[in-house]
């Protein structure tokens, strides 16, 4: 009889897995196609609202100042009131974001833009935490699924963005606003999980001493796994920001420079799967990061020097470098701390002094451009973070914890 019963309550708690698995793909499908729809469209936006380079560097940057703000406090919030609350409280200040943002005011667009930018905050953090304490023995597989589920989403509204906004008629305010539909599928998915048995029996932070920040800042290698991060972010969202308005005035039509940047994240998708699983597998992830290099440094070089005949090729080349620098940033949070409850407080440094690195880059990338009306100078700065990539790298790859 009692066989019986722990082979029902085993039975039960595998089952109760897939409804978490469903809503870590949604909520990891809301956390980039805000940000990256508004790429395609940044042209758009700047002449209907009459911004600069710059300003319009700074409505890239607004989200990653907020991820910097909020994420040291995401472990305290979800230790105090449970993971699954948390998120399902994002997932309605996200969709609350959205919508002020496609109002169609500057004031709208950059207050929408910093509550999605804090909702999509608590969710950086705390996935990698949650995937650790539900999924323990399938860190890879589970990174990967949500690494999958966020790119591609994000890969869909680079595409799609300028359709929308043009052929569809919605104009870029209407092509912002779909996104909250889908995060109101999300919030709906993780309101069904607050009581989830798997949650109920292993909660990831109650009862448990919180670590001392300051072990973590003592820690060379969580710095550099911060500044991996930060410089990876920075990386991806400069590119996010600036490559169609480079490839445009290379000559390519705003929807084809769109599907450019879907063409890249695109190329990273298979990558943010493979990788974690790959990453996981190995005592030491330095091969990985050096075939980063590689492949960013390429694809960077040949975005600035190659014929206009072999973009398509180049970013490729960065979009399977940028699968790879993500990926690795995530597994480090997992494969470098020895419990749920460090991988939260290592992400939350990792990412609140990570995006504050971050935030600097389009802004500053939109900043030199304005000031050279070139845009050799802003690219070369890329081509410093990726061989600081490599460095940091390297140091974050070493199979160590970080206390």
């Amino acid at each position: 009889m009692q066989q019986l019963q722990a082979k029902d309550s085993s039975m039960q708690l595998q089952a109760s897995l897939w409804p978490l698995v469903v809503s870590l793909i949604l909520i990891a499908s809301t956390m980039r196609a805000p940000l990256t729809s508004i790429g395609s469209l940044i042209s758009e936006i700047s002449t209907s609202l009459e911004l600069s380079n710059t300003t319009a560097g700074l409505v890239t940057s607004m989200p990653l100042l907020a991820f910097a703000i909020l994420s040291p406090f995401a472990p305290g919030l979800a230790q105090r009131f449970g993971i699954a609350k948390v998120l399902a409280t994002a997932a309605v200040v996200l969709t609350i974001g959205i919508s002020i943002r496609s109002i169609g005011s500057i004031t709208a667009l950059f207050t929408g833009t910093i509550l999605l930018g804090l909702a999509i905050a608590v969710c950086n953090v705390l996935l990698p935490s949650f995937v650790k304490t539900v999924f323990p023995h399938k860190l890879g597989l589970m990174t990967g699924i949500y690494s999958v589920s966020m790119n591609l989403c994000g890969a869909i509204a680079s595409g799609v963005s300028v359709p929308l906004a043009s052929q569809a008629g919605l104009g870029w305010r209407g092509a912002l606003a779909v996104w909250a539909i889908l995060a109101s599928v999300a919030l709906v998915c993780w309101l069904l999980q607050i009581r989830n048995p798997r949650l109920q029996s292993q909660p990831t932070y109650a009862n448990r001493k919180v670590q001392q920040s300051g072990t973590l800042l003592r820690s060379s290698l969580a710095w550099s796994i911060t500044l991996f991060m930060g410089l990876q972010s920075m990386f991806f969202y400069i590119i996010v920001a600036w490559m169609p308005n480079i490839l445009q005035d290379r000559g390519m039509s705003a929807e084809d420079a769109g599907w450019m940047l879907s063409l890249l994240q695109f190329a990273l998708l298979p990558l943010t799967f493979i990788v974690p699983i790959w990453a996981g597998r190995r005592v030491s992830q330095q091969p990985l990061v050096w075939i980063m290099f590689l492949l960013l440094f390429t694809g960077i070089i040949g975005l600035m020097h190659g014929s206009n005949g072999l973009i398509p090729l180049f970013v490729i080349l960065l979009g399977i470098g940028g699968g790879f620098a993500f990926s690795l940033a995530m597994m480090f949070f997992t494969l470098r701390t020895r419990d749920a409850n460090e991988a939260a407080k290592l992400s939350g440094m990792a990412q609140s002094a990570g995006y504050l690195l971050a935030a600097a880059g389009p802004i500053i990338f939109g900043l030199i451009h304005d000031l050279s009306h070139s845009w050799t100078i802003p690219l070369y700065m890329i081509v410093f973070t990726v061989v600081l990539l490599l460095l940091f790298g390297s140091h974050a790859s070493k199979n160590k914890y970080v206390t």
